[in-house]
């Protein structure tokens, strides 16, 4: 009784936490979905599924969801692939400072402030004047370019930003499965005759699955809320919404048109969206989180 009141004392606080900034909210998002909501306006007409059935028509709406899950997949595919064969480089590494010191370059980028960052680069990497692209262009012999008026160049900009900006937490969790592998399964299959790629490919990516799988998971669900280097790039969407993801679609409908329940019922597809690809992965995957 006495163990189960301490955990009820400290977990009830944490409980009303969420409840108040977590779950009301998202309930309250969702209940203006199915209003015409204004928070500048003393009435607010009651929709039903208007707003929902107005994504169906709506143009824009449908580019952002092609932009988003054309991000997510391009950049949580190279995410994956390059921190693994990073962490595996690591890994081999002879000396435990010299993982430290690796480790802690790449992680750097992810204590920034992304908005910081992503302005440096706007400005200091693709800026039209003095940009380090359209430098490299000139020593090429080739005219500057507006890149910002560019369509699927800009959002390979803002995938290679996205990139060295997050690769570090999954470097980091990538070492951590790669050496909690027993080296007893590595030895044995090297006295094998196995060389080190199929060892890691047949020995130790298996073992890393439950890794594996939630790095991939929170990744993609991850990728699918970036907002921020979408708005400093591109915060009107970019050349014919080339750009345009589905966060950025709901700030600019939410605080440029002041449509907040349609906003709303974008942010619901959103959040059916995440739901549905991480089941999906789930299931590929075949995570098992349970242990016996």
């Amino acid at each position: 009784m006495k163990n189960n009141r301490f955990v009820a004392c400290v977990l009830i606080p944490s409980v009303i936490f969420l409840l108040i900034f977590a779950v009301f909210p998202v309930a309250y998002g969702l209940g203006i979905s199915f209003y015409d909501y204004n928070p500048t306006s003393s009435y607010n007409e009651f929709l039903g599924l208007e707003n929902y059935k107005r994504l169906f028509t709506d143009e824009v709406f449908w580019i952002a969801v092609k932009n988003t899950i054309i991000f997510c997949v391009v950049a949580v595919t190279a995410n994956i692939v390059i921190t693994l064969f990073l962490a595996k480089i690591i890994s081999v590494l002879p000396s435990k400072g010299m993982k430290t010191f690796f480790r802690t370059i790449l992680f750097i980028p992810c204590i920034a402030p992304i908005v910081g960052t992503s302005m440096v680069w706007k400005y200091g990497m693709v800026g039209t004047d003095g940009g380090l692209l359209n430098r490299i262009l000139g020593l090429m012999g080739m005219p500057p370019r507006n890149w910002f008026l560019t369509t699927w160049q800009l959002l390979a900009i803002i995938i290679v930003y996205t990139l060295w900006a997050d690769i570090g937490y999954n470097v980091v969790l990538f070492t951590a499965g790669i050496e909690g592998v027993p080296k007893e399964f590595d030895e044995a299959a090297a006295i094998d005759g196995a060389g080190p790629v199929r060892r890691f490919v047949s020995i130790k990516l298996p073992l890393m699955s439950r890794t594996f799988a939630f790095v991939a998971i929170m990744t993609m669900a991850n990728y699918f809320q970036m907002f921020a280097q979408f708005q400093v790039f591109a915060p009107d969407g970019g050349r014919s919404n080339s750009a345009m993801v589905l966060t950025n679609y709901i700030y600019k409908t939410s605080f440029s048109s002041y449509d907040m329940g349609y906003a709303s019922a974008v942010a619901a597809a959103l959040f059916m969206i995440v739901f549905i690809v991480a089941m999906i992965q789930n299931k590929m995957m075949h995570a098992d989180w349970s242990y016996e």
